[in-house]
This record gives structure tokens, sequence and C-alpha cells, in this order.
């Protein structure tokens, strides 16, 4: 891991961090906060499940996806799930801030603002493979490899046809020659 990569890891991580230890702490707020997604999600699960236990659970996910992505330990998938909750979060916010005043409008501006350049910076970490290719690289440099092969044993085998060819024709005309006595 790089030094930019060892240093910025846990500076972005821990903003995640901290906001899902306070979603663990004031689980009530989360969840009166999340309300209507949280409905939806207990609704769709097949446990019986409240909407505090559902955000724990995203303050809970939170939390681990961010200290493991600040160690640098399954870093891609910890950033897309912080990607995708830093997402929620924003939209949630942004939907339940006060606009009543100018104040209020503006702090909803730069609370989106921030939500989204966090959400931008978990999303970059999200596809970041570390200078190692990543797996559609790979694929992709695979099958040109196996095509340029293909070519080359297709134009092996016109070669060793054509020669087999050329040889048999000269036996051909060798028996011809003989057969017919000149």
């Amino acid at each position: 891991m790089s030094f930019f990569r060892t240093l910025a890891r846990p500076m972005l991580a821990s903003s995640f961090v901290i906001a899902g230890v306070d979603k663990l702490k004031n689980a009530d707020d989360t969840a009166q906060q999340l309300s209507p997604l949280l409905r939806k999600a207990a609704a769709s699960l097949p446990f019986k499940s409240d909407e505090k236990t559902l955000a724990r659970v995203i303050g809970g996910t939170q939390v681990g996806a961010g200290v493991l992505f600040g160690l640098g330990k399954f870093s891609r998938l910890s950033a897309t799930l912080l990607t995708v909750i830093s997402l929620l979060n924003t939209f949630v916010e942004w939907r339940s801030a006060d606009i009543s005043t100018k104040e209020g409008r503006e702090s909803r501006r730069n609370q989106l603002l921030k939500n989204l350049s966090l959400s931008g910076g978990a999303l970059l970490a999200s596809v970041d493979t570390a200078g190692k290719p990543g797996l559609a690289w790979r694929a992709e440099h695979l099958a040109a490899d196996a095509r340029r092969n293909a070519s080359h044993l297709a134009a092996d085998a016109r070669k060793t046809t054509n020669k087999k060819l050329h040889k048999a024709d000269k036996v051909v005309r060798r028996a011809v020659e003989q057969a017919t006595g000149a």
C-alpha cells in the first residue's frame, strides 16, 4: 500500500466511523430520521424486525466497513458499503433538513455537498485496485491473449497445411510421371 493510501484511507474512514458510532448511540433518533426507508426495508425482510434494530444494523455496518476500510482490509467491498450507506444518509438528511429559513437552506446545501463529496471519495475508493489489475482488466487481457494465440495457431496450421499439400502435390506428380512413363 502506498504512503498516500495508508494516509488517505483512515482519513476518509474516520467520518464514516464517527457517524456510525453516533447512529449506534442514538438509535432512536436514527430510526426516526430513517423511518420511511426503514419501514419499507422491515416490510420486505423475510423475518420480523423493527426500525430501531435496522438503524443499529446500519450504524454497525457503517462502523465495521469504516474500520475495515481504514485498515485497508477488504477495502473495495467496505468502500462500496460506505458509498451505499453514505448515499442513503445523504438522501435522508437532504429530505429531512429544515428549509424554512435562509440559514436552514444554506446548511442543507452545505450538508448535501459534504455528503456528496464523502460519497464520491468512497466511490473512488471502491474501484481503486491499489495498482493491481482489476478483474475486468485481467479478463480483457486474457481474451486479447487468447485471440492473439488463436490467430498464431491458425497461421501455423495454414503453413503446415500448405507444406503438406505442396508435398502431396509433388508425390502425386511423381506418381503420375512414373505411371505415364515420362
